[in-house]
């Protein structure tokens, strides 16, 4: 067992309780906190050491040089000024002091928070800054080794600070792609979610409209046939809610959870062929290879795709118009054709905008697949998709 993981919860919690307060604090006193213990520790340390005829001095100078460096991030040129100019009135007093280092804050916070504009100029004055108090200060003995000792000091605040812009800014760049990316994960949700819901609501809808026509033409002549109709077109309307719960999120309390059933798949296509077939549309089904080694994906995108090209038929073409729908699955290769003898074309609302094919060809290219729809050479009309298994390209 470690230290840390051997003190007890009291403990630890006391170790973390500063940090918990610090981060409570409003961003001006987090700043100025840090500067008030530098000027507290600067003050006992003349305090300790100096002079009584040179403390009063020595304490305000210090004060002048420290306090400013409260505001280095929101105002890092008046700081810096105001520190340089404590500095030339220490400089012109003969007092040396060890708050000479918030020179070197104030550099770094004007290198860490301004242009490359500012950066050279502060980084002059506090070179001639040093060499000035070098030139004075240093009689016993050569300037050139503390001078290069300062300049040296203030290259590497200055070159910490513009490397800590560089990094906020990286930063900053980094939050926007996320932000981004973010966003367009969304936009490409809400596109998945908007297709789904129109093949779903198109499909049952264009099912229950025929069950109800066909019912009201029955009614009075077949009563039994017409509530047998009304009856599938009220299981087709709970179906729609039960498919529309999946993609729009999850149940109320007390509703069955959609993420347990199983998503329709080419199986499910069978109970889709009755559903047109009571509608009036005749449907043959034809089903080849191994369909239940296919991914639940792939399944999902067979089944939409028959489901909005027999909703098409169903909605545009005249009654007696039959369907056919084939599906040939081969372990790198799934290929639908869903054709009807419908002697006249659908309208051009059908074929060239909407939902309905666009949203069908996307559905394809998801799998890398291709999806044709057109006339047929002797009347009537076919979708026709093939999405391959393996990755590889798409003959057309």
């Amino acid at each position: 067992m470690t230290e840390a993981a051997a003190r007890p919860p009291e403990a630890r919690w006391g170790l973390r309780l500063p940090l918990h307060l610090l981060h409570r604090l409003p961003p001006a006193a987090r700043e100025a906190l840090p500067v008030a213990l530098l000027l507290a520790l600067l003050l006992l340390h003349l305090a300790a050491g100096y002079p009584s005829w040179e403390l009063p001095a020595a304490a305000a100078l210090t004060t002048a040089l420290v306090l400013p460096l409260a505001w280095r991030n929101r105002a890092p040129y008046p700081v810096f000024g105001t520190v340089a100019a404590a500095a030339l009135l220490q400089w012109q007093a003969g007092i040396q002091l060890p708050a000479d280092v918030a020179l070197l804050v104030a550099l770094y916070a004007v290198a860490a928070r301004t242009g490359r504009h500012g950066t050279p100029v502060a980084c002059a004055v506090v070179a001639g800054g040093a060499l000035a108090a070098c030139l004075s200060w240093s009689t016993d003995g050569p300037y050139a080794v503390p001078l290069a000792a300062l300049t040296a000091a203030a290259a590497t605040a200055a070159a910490l600070g513009a490397h800590a812009r560089t990094t906020r800014a990286h930063l900053a760049v980094l939050a926007r792609q996320q932000e981004q990316r973010e966003r367009l994960a969304a936009a490409e949700e809400r596109a998945r979610i908007a297709g789904e819901v129109h093949d779903i609501v198109g499909h049952h809808l264009s099912v229950m409209v025929a069950l109800t026509d066909a019912a009201a033409h029955v009614r009075h002549r077949a009563p039994e046939q017409a509530a047998t109709a009304l009856r599938q077109a009220a299981e087709t309307g709970r179906q729609a809610l039960t498919d529309l719960r999946r993609p729009l999120g999850p149940p109320r309390t007390g509703e069955p959870a959609p993420e347990r059933e199983p998503l329709p798949g080419i199986a499910e296509l069978t109970p889709l062929a009755d559903r047109m077939r009571a509608a009036g549309l005749p449907v043959r089904l034809d089903v080849h290879g191994a369909p239940e080694r296919l991914p639940a994906t792939v399944q999902l995108t067979v089944h939409r795709l028959v489901q909005e090209a027999l909703a098409n038929t169903l909605k545009h073409a005249p009654a007696g118009t039959r369907a056919e729908v084939r599906i040939h699955c081969t372990p790198t290769a799934v290929t639908v054709d869903v054709t009807d003898d419908n002697p006249t074309p659908p309208p051009p609302a059908a074929t060239g905008s909407g939902q309905g094919i666009p949203g069908m060809r996307e559905r394809a290219a998801a799998h890398g697949g291709t999806l044709s729809a057109g006339p047929l050479p002797d009347g009537g009309w076919a979708v026709r998709t093939r999405l391959r298994l393996d990755g590889g390209p798409t003959s057309p």
